[in-house]
């Protein structure tokens, strides 16, 4: 298939024309478990590693799970098997393994048992840490505990919690009996958690009497209650007395965590599940309709998280990451599977990460020995704004990398992270993928150049391209993510529903996964995220992502942060209009408005100068920081607003509605 490249028609800001800022090190790459891989199959470069991978994708996902050790009690017949069609790979066909065996079981004769596995950390400033093998044991009582509730292999149960241990506990518990984990957002109204509950027709759910943000309680008991007079499937309701909250509980069905677990031994088998046995049902929330509930299995989503973080985040046994996150988005997840089974060490905190103050997270990156911190470029502008004293009170030296997700990064942001937390040395490990990816399409790696906001390129064992509007490989120029094979992370389907996982991601492109994400690369072969392309802003013919405009935005002194959406507009199509946060102390003025829009007509063309600024004092987002750009452009429009059920803070929308 031919590939088009950009003429002088490319865009001349963001992402293209950008300088190379940091070059891999020729030690790092030496001493990364990557290029051991690639040494112990005699592949003599990054780019023959990539090609080999996906020439046999088969080879490729074999000899991973080789590397990670990932261990079954009784071996596959054959890697992947496409008999049913592209879309529905069954992978470890044949094979027995339960991921809780590869997370905990395994490393309890090992030195690895005495290790941390866990270490949490609570807004106030309370700390628990839990070894290898106090997780092992407490994760065995908390499994007798279900056992001895009737619940077993196949069963769906909820999680409704914050950030602690017990979550952690619950979590791998449920894995273990064979179980399947239905994770929902702590932020979620009832109407969201009754939702998912009955789509997985969980039979129980683990939640708590509250949580605290800023220091103040936020009552969860209560939401579960509203939400389970809806799901007459739940039969048991376990609840963590964390914030001390006076709440009710309804006998015979409710009974707190505490009272469950006693008496429990911290012995206790491991269920024999196969392979490809559901693990997990994610929902994720779409533009209009239903959620979507990803279908994971035990050698799926798990082995997928420790493959991204071992080959290109070069997470080595023994470190430490934390990834800021909740359980009901996928990085919590992904966080717990992919460390476990590599023997690191997590971290969780339940809290807002500037609170009491902006140091908050680079404390905790020093506290906890963090080597791999996760983030999102929205939490830097954020923190941007603070300057760097917050920073220089704190060690951060001990961080290898920095990973982000969530939302496209503006040079700005990303030069000042780079500069001032990594010194200008280490690299920023951008990753995009997806729920119903388990992890990362793209990713950086130690052995890439990069340039302000790119990605290194696919992950290894992710066969991925950027096409055009008929499927034409584009390069130069902004196009669809689309992913050419199967690997062993896609989500098996949506849970009772394939069709819809068909329509979602198969039937635009014949044989391809198109993920719904605006990608370009560039003249180098690094790669960008530009937004959702259902986010795509077309005016007189010219496409241009969000990120393209708000780059120029961010870059303006007197600016926070900005979304740009697309309205209708008679004779072009559409036209642009962009929602911007101030910095402290800066005035809404009718000069600023002027000369954000010439900022843009400037670098992009006066067919592309703004219809409006309107300056909000919020952007609507969800917990994980993604701007949800289609809220605001069905508020300025008047329309429905579909589901918003994953907004961190519905004040935001009324902010939007009052944008001046």
């Amino acid at each position: 298939m031919a590939t088009k490249t950009a003429s002088d028609a490319t865009p001349d800001g963001f992402p293209f024309h950008q300088e190379v800022v940091w070059e891999p090190r020729a030690d790092w790459i030496a001493d990364s478990n990557l290029q051991r891989f690639m040494d112990r199959h005699g592949i003599a470069s990054y780019d023959a590693l990539m090609q080999r991978a996906t020439d046999d994708v088969g080879w490729f996902w074999e000899a991973a799970l080789e590397d990670l050790g990932i261990a079954f009690y009784t071996d596959y017949d054959q890697i992947l098997d496409q008999s049913k069609g592209v879309p529905f790979t069954s992978w470890c066909v044949g094979g027995e393994m339960n991921i809780v065996h590869n997370c905990l079981d395994k490393w309890q004769d090992t030195e690895r048992r005495t290790q941390d596995a866990l270490r949490w950390e609570a807004e106030d400033g309370s700390t628990r840490t839990l070894t290898y093998a106090a997780l092992y044991a407490e994760v065995n009582r908390c499994a007798n505990a279900l056992r001895a509730l009737g619940l077993g292999k196949g069963d769906a149960i909820g999680l409704y919690m914050p950030m602690t241990p017990e979550i952690c506990i619950a979590f791998l518990a449920i894995a273990k009996i064979g179980g399947i984990i239905l994770p929902l957002f702590s932020g979620y109204g009832p109407e969201a958690v009754a939702t998912r509950l009955r789509g997985g027709k969980a039979k129980a759910v683990f939640t708590a009497d509250g949580c605290a943000r800023r220091g103040k309680p936020i009552r969860m008991k209560d939401t579960m209650d509203v939400a389970l007079a809806q799901c007459p499937s739940v039969e048991h309701v376990i609840v963590h007395r964390y914030q001390d909250l006076d709440v009710p509980m309804e006998a015979g069905r409710d009974q707190w965590w505490a009272d469950v677990m006693d008496g429990h031994g911290t012995d206790a088998p491991t269920e024999r599940t196969a392979a490809e046995d559901p693990v997990m049902i994610i929902y994720t929330s779409g533009t209009t309709g239903r959620p979507k509930g990803a279908v994971h299995t035990h050698c799926g989503f798990p082995v997928k998280s420790a493959q991204d973080m071992y080959h290109s985040m070069d997470l080595k046994p023994g470190e430490c990451m934390y990834w800021m996150s909740d359980m009901g988005w996928m990085m919590g997840p992904w966080l717990v599977f992919g460390t476990l089974s590599i023997g690191a060490t997590m971290v969780f905190y339940d809290g807002a990460p500037d609170y009491p103050d902006a140091g908050r997270l680079w404390d905790l990156v020093e506290r906890h020995q963090v080597t791999h911190l996760g983030i999102s470029p929205t939490l830097i502008r954020a923190l941007k704004a603070h300057g760097t004293a917050p920073i220089s009170r704190y060690d951060v030296s001990g961080l290898r990398a920095v990973g982000s997700t969530g939302s496209p990064w503006d040079p700005e942001s990303w030069r000042w992270l780079f500069t001032n937390v990594l010194n200008g040395e280490k690299p920023i490990l951008n990753y995009s993928g997806g729920t119903e990816i388990s992890g990362g399409i793209l990713c950086g790696n130690f052995f890439k150049p990069l340039k302000p906001g790119a990605f290194s390129g696919p992950v290894p064992g992710m066969d991925a391209d950027v096409v055009d509007t008929e499927g034409t490989p584009v390069r130069g120029e902004v196009g669809e993510l689309v992913i050419r094979q199967p690997w062993i992370g896609m989500t098996r389907s949506f849970w009772e529903d394939d069709e819809r996982y068909l329509d979602s991601y198969w039937r635009r492109f014949d044989g391809l996964w198109v993920h719904g994400d605006f990608a370009a690369i560039d003249g180098d072969g690094l790669w960008y995220i530009l937004g959702r392309s259902d986010d795509t802003i077309k005016v007189a013919g010219k496409r241009l992502g969000p990120a393209e405009v708000e780059a120029l935005m961010n870059a303006h002194e007197a600016v926070a942060e900005s979304a740009a959406i697309g309205v209708p507009h008679e004779v072009k199509g559409q036209e642009v209009v962009v929602y911007v946060v101030l910095q402290e102390g800066q005035a809404p003025t009718q000069d600023l408005r002027q000369t954000l829009q010439a900022t843009i007509a400037d670098a992009m063309g006066k067919p592309l100068r703004p219809r409006e600024i309107r300056f909000t004092d919020a952007l609507p987002k969800t917990r994980n920081a993604k701007v949800m750009r289609r809220v605001i452009r069905a508020t300025y429009l008047g329309e429905d607003l579909g589901d918003v059920s994953s907004l961190e803070d519905p004040a935001t929308v009324e902010a939007i509605r009052k944008a001046v």
